[in-house]
């Protein structure tokens, strides 16, 4: 994908996050997806809606429509496993799953994920010994990648404490990726 076509993708989903947040929020207190402050565990003073997730999916979504030709088995699993994902954390945000669902709908889509391609295989260690500093996981990609899916999307799920901060937090580390 050339610079300019990144660029456009990364602009038509942040204008679509942008423009549909207003939407979810009317949709968060539609539906009761609201965090009442309690005084004890919570630090803001108003009600807060809850699944801004979903704002921030629509532009993942504008962005893999429009932008990710062909859509191919791996694009088809990612698409799979975030849409249930998403629809899992509306429910949570809603009538509030039990943390064995949670894990379990994680490792489904993370299951999801690897067997449409997208697997560790190996791992890169520099002057240890292996013969060109890459370590083969073989048998070890079907672990590594569900514990790197569900433990990347339960740090993501455990610091939205703070309005935005998931948001932040992840914005930041796709701006690096994106660099890298």
């Amino acid at each position: 994908m050339k610079v300019i076509s990144l660029i456009l993708c990364f602009s038509a989903s942040f204008i679509a996050a942008f423009a549909s947040t207003p939407a979810v929020r009317k949709l968060a207190y539609k539906i009761g997806a609201l965090d009442i402050p309690d005084h004890k565990r919570h630090i803001h003073t108003k009600t807060t809606p809850l699944i801004g997730g979903l704002a921030i999916f629509f532009g993942f979504l504008i962005g893999l429509i429009l932008f990710y030709r062909p859509f191919d088995v791996q694009a088809r699993g990612i698409f799979i496993a975030s849409l249930l994902i998403i629809a899992a954390g509306i429910i949570d945000d809603t009538v509030v799953l039990k943390p064995k669902i949670k894990l379990l709908v994680q490792i489904v889509c993370a299951l999801i994920v690897y067997f449409h391609g997208i697997k560790i295989t190996y791992i890169s260690v520099p002057n240890f010994m292996v013969e060109g500093g890459v370590l083969p996981l073989k048998w070890m990609s079907l672990p590594i990648t569900l514990i790197w899916i569900v433990g990347v999307t339960n740090a993501v799920n455990l610091i939205d404490g703070l309005d935005g901060l998931a948001a932040g937090v992840s914005s930041i580390a796709t701006f690096s990726l994106f660099f890298i």
